[in-house]
């Protein structure tokens, strides 16, 4: 089917205010806030400019954006900026791309706990991978991680995991040398899944004993500590999924990683196709398939759709992106020097970072030409048409 133009804004300004007034006193302040961000951005009700060309005079009228993070919009500048930031951080060695994911048991309950749970994920799955690197009998050495929380599949179904990407290899315990993994092989995935599962339920049970996770609706029950540890027991014999993809091709292809996963939102706005009476149609995979029977359509009940949308809304001040080992922020720039001058390599030159930032306005789409700002308006107000400005605009020029 072709690509509509049909965004999520769409089905919240549709649907939102009937959804609110059906699920009230149910939803957070925060999944509030997003549903009116989502619905404002870029539109009157945030103000704008008016921009025109240098060259031709040309002008357009530019909405501002919400800069919610959970906005479809207004992600990809804010992947731009970070990723510029990032850049001077990689190594020139090969990079792993790690993933923890949660099992079903232990996913409803993260559902209803969100933000310590979820933080929980983040502490069991890096101090796994720390701990397994630095032994001996396997690499021997202080790793550095960039980790990424997703909460959901490919339907917005919940599925809370997190996405590492680690250099192939680290500095010594003793700080003398670089070691570096074998070239396809970082660490051995069963054995970080033990100690994964080890970690985390032993965790869990603390905070259930310290009195931080609730239960209520379908898991009520497990509000009794018998009953919970009675739904933690098949979960301590399967395997947890811990999975390792092969090092990617260059500092190149990391970034286009990090590009695609670290500002991801549950679903974009291409991956919509039809919002009518019967609800709202999107494309999804289905990984029990292959080939190009994995690509799927499905539609929800509008409802439905806002629902699952809502539930990978984050716990307000909660971080999805960060940093352990070698790259934790404390120490970043000092553990990266040391590690280019074991790797004996120049560090990036000072100047790497622009002077000034990057223009995203696009060009003129009449010359191509340098569009500036020549009006601003505030909030819930129109720029006056023409502008009252010595730039003309060519196609209403007499």
């Amino acid at each position: 089917m072709l690509r509509t133009s049909l965004e999520v804004a769409d089905i919240f300004r549709a649907a939102g205010p009937a959804y609110r007034a059906a699920h009230a006193g149910h939803l957070s302040l925060t999944q509030l806030k997003v549903m009116t961000a989502i619905e404002n951005c870029r539109t009157s009700a945030l103000g704008g400019h008016v921009e025109g060309c240098e060259d031709c005079g040309h002008w357009r009228v530019a909405y501002n954006s919400c800069r919610n993070r959970h906005c479809p919009k207004c992600q990809g500048a804010a992947a731009r900026t970070w990723l510029a930031e990032r850049e001077a951080d990689l190594l020139p060695v090969g990079y792993f791309h790690v993933v923890f994911t949660l099992p079903a048991e232990i996913a409803s309950i993260a559902f209803q706990n969100k933000a310590v749970v979820y933080d929980l994920l983040f502490k069991a799955a890096s101090e796994t991978m720390l701990t397994i690197a630095a032994d001996p009998r396997h690499l021997g050495a202080r790793i550095g991680i960039t980790a990424v929380l997703h909460t959901w599949g490919s339907a917005l179904t919940h599925h809370p995991h997190v996405h590492m990407v680690v250099p192939g290899g680290g500095i010594a315990l003793d700080g003398t040398r670089w070691i570096s993994t074998r070239p396809a092989f970082l660490l051995p995935v069963r054995v970080l899944g033990k100690l994964f599962r080890r970690l985390f339920l032993t965790r869990l049970i603390q905070l259930y004993d310290a009195g931080k996770l609730a239960f209520f609706r379908s898991l009520a029950s497990l509000t009794g500590r018998r009953a919970f540890l009675r739904h933690l027991a098949p979960v301590r014999k399967t395997r947890w999924v811990v999975y390792a993809k092969a090092p990617f091709a260059g500092p190149e292809a990391v970034l286009a990683y990090l590009s695609r996963y670290t500002h991801r939102i549950a679903i974009s706005n291409r991956r919509l196709i039809a919002f009518d009476k019967t609800g709202v149609t999107l494309r999804y995979k289905d990984y029990r398939r292959d080939g190009p029977e994995r690509q799927c359509a499905m539609t929800l009940a509008t409802g439905e759709f806002i629902r699952r949308f809502l539930a990978h809304v984050l716990p307000r001040g909660f971080h999805r992106i960060r940093h352990y080992g070698l790259l934790a922020s404390s120490s970043r720039k000092a553990n990266l020097a040391r590690a280019r001058d074991l790797l004996e390599v120049a560090a990036p030159p000072d100047d790497a970072v622009l002077e000034e930032p990057v223009d995203l306005r696009p060009p003129c789409p009449c010359c191509g030409g340098h569009m500036i700002i020549i009006e601003t308006f505030e909030r819930w107000r129109q720029p006056r048409a023409p502008p009252n400005i010595p730039i003309r605009n060519p196609e209403t020029a007499p």
